[in-house]
């Protein structure tokens, strides 16, 4: 057969129905964990299986998904959501008002978002699902669109609440789950919008980012999430590879234990922050210094970016200084002591962000430069919260994702209230950024004076340090150039695979 045979087949393949309906393969770092909808919930909504009542558009800008509108009583205490009408549930049942309050309930008596809402009560009227707060809570709707609260038909538990499937209403259903690393997927044609148009997905998870990379240059996979910063170049040089990249409010920081002799005092906080060559971390680890941390927030979340704050920078001498000031010198070995008390912590971090244990050991020789002897344990993310829970903890290197909830006053008021957070403040906290945080989800007030609330809010985290922001974070995402219709999500609510469409090279 000659070369030119060769190529008219290829080529007719290529064009043919049957390689243009070949299963979508999907890559990310993101294992299958659990069922339950507010521990593994973000796979599944990502995966366009399960779907919330509320979700946001392209301008982040919030706007009804299962719910069709909601309305709010003048005193901010009754929302109505009218639940949308004619949606099947993958099971064959339909979508009504009662499924959405169980599945509610369930989520407010959970460990998501949802329970931090003042909920006293949520009830049905006709084809409404009606929510009772105890008092105003402007970021409800936002709370609504978290993977946490996605709707999922009964059959989904059993008979004592456990989740033993994820049966939803997206545009694909699940064939088959194969725990922790595969989740297989084909279109459901019962689907209230328009129904998908690549016909299955396999999804699987692969937490060794070089092997995600050799994937999509391989062609073994068709859409990889979260490629690391070194292997940008390499894959960007494969033929048959796109590259998106885009601007997360997701930051990596450190959380202290502020209640602990070590991290109590806030000059302390304050000489570890200063410790840190931000700038060279994210030069050498991420490859992109423009990722640095000069503050929580990114420019791109611009409610949440005060360009008027000091910025956090490196400086050694004033470092060792605000520590000796708190009590703490250097001892013969040049490891800080006070009291008899060595300065000997442990960091806790975890691998499904590979980059984590490399920042967690740059920054431990970074902090030994001013006297601390830091250990580095690596383990898994539920590492952080059961050792937040149980007291334990001493420093945890995290990537804390702000829009958890499409407004980050969700996430702020979970991580830094009166009580802390599991991934936020641990026995910290301060009254004035309490009262502000309350102030804005009251709702109440005018746009100048909630800007005012969000900078007291920001010059307290920037002055106190309960967390140590390090560096803020980009999303890489390679695909196929056979896809088309991409679009990367910077609030991780979606990898909208249902607009996806095989289109010939």
């Amino acid at each position: 057969m000659s070369l030119l045979q060769i190529a008219s087949l290829l080529l007719a393949f290529l064009l043919s129905p049957f390689a243009l309906a070949k299963p979508l393969q999907v890559v990310s770092p993101l294992e299958v964990s659990s069922l339950e909808p507010d521990q593994n919930g973000y796979l599944f909504t990502r995966l366009q299986v399960a779907e919330t009542l509320v979700t946001v558009d392209r301008h982040g800008k919030l706007i009804p998904l299962l719910a069709s509108s909601w309305t709010i009583s003048k005193d901010g205490l009754t929302w109505h959501f009218n639940v949308r009408k004619n949606v099947l549930m993958h099971d064959g049942s339909q979508l009504n008002a009662g499924v959405v309050q169980r599945a509610l309930e369930r989520a407010h008596k959970g460990s998501g978002v949802l329970s931090q809402a003042p909920i006293s009560h949520i009830e049905t009227k006709d084809s409404d699902v009606v929510i009772l707060l105890s008092r105003p809570f402007a970021p409800l709707a936002a709370y609504l669109a978290n993977y946490s609260t996605q709707i999922l038909a009964d059959s989904s538990f059993n008979k004592s609440g456990k989740a033993v499937a994820v049966i939803g209403s997206g545009p694909y259903q699940i064939k088959q789950i194969r725990a922790p690393l595969k989740v297989s997927m084909v279109r459901f044609d019962g689907y209230w919008q328009t129904p998908a148009h690549i016909k299955e997905v396999e999804y699987l998870a692969v937490g060794k980012g070089e092997t995600r990379a050799l994937m999509a240059q391989s062609g073994q996979a068709d859409l990889v999430f979260s490629l690391l910063p070194h292997s940008v170049n390499t894959v960007k040089r494969a033929p048959n590879v796109s590259l998106d990249i885009v601007t997360l409010p997701r930051t990596r920081l450190l959380k202290l234990n502020a209640g602990s002799p070590f991290f109590a005092d806030e000059h302390v906080r304050q000489a570890l922050s200063l410790a840190l060559d931000r700038p060279a971390l994210a030069t050498a680890i991420l490859r992109n210094p423009s990722l640095a941390a000069t503050q929580l927030f990114p420019p791109s979340v611009v409610a949440w970016h005060d360009s008027d704050l000091p910025v956090l920078t490196r400086d050694l001498d004033k470092a060792r200084a605000l520590l000796r000031e708190a009590g703490w010198q250097p001892g013969a070995d040049g490891i800080l002591q006070k009291d008899g008390q060595v300065f000997r912590v442990t960091l806790t971090t975890f691998s499904t962000w590979p980059e984590l244990p490399v920042l967690a050991t740059a920054i431990q020789a970074q902090w030994r430069e001013v006297g601390v002897d830091l250990a580095v344990s690596v383990g898994n993310s539920s590492e952080i919260v059961s050792k937040h829970r149980d007291g334990s903890l001493q420093v945890g290197l995290l990537s804390r994702n702000f829009s958890l909830t499409p407004d980050p006053l969700g996430v702020l008021s979970s991580d830094f209230g009166p009580k802390g957070g599991d991934w936020g403040a641990m026995n910290w906290s301060n009254s004035e950024l309490t009262s502000a945080l309350q102030a804005l989800e009251s709702g109440q007030g005018k746009q100048s004076e909630n800007q005012q609330l969000r900078g007291v809010i920001l010059r307290h985290l920037q002055q106190e340090l309960p967390v140590i922001p390090i560096a803020w974070s980009e999303l890489v995402v390679a695909s196929n150039k056979q896809l088309s219709h991409l679009y990367v999500d910077p609030y991780e609510l979606s990898y909208h695979l249902a607009k996806l469409e095989w289109k010939p090279l």
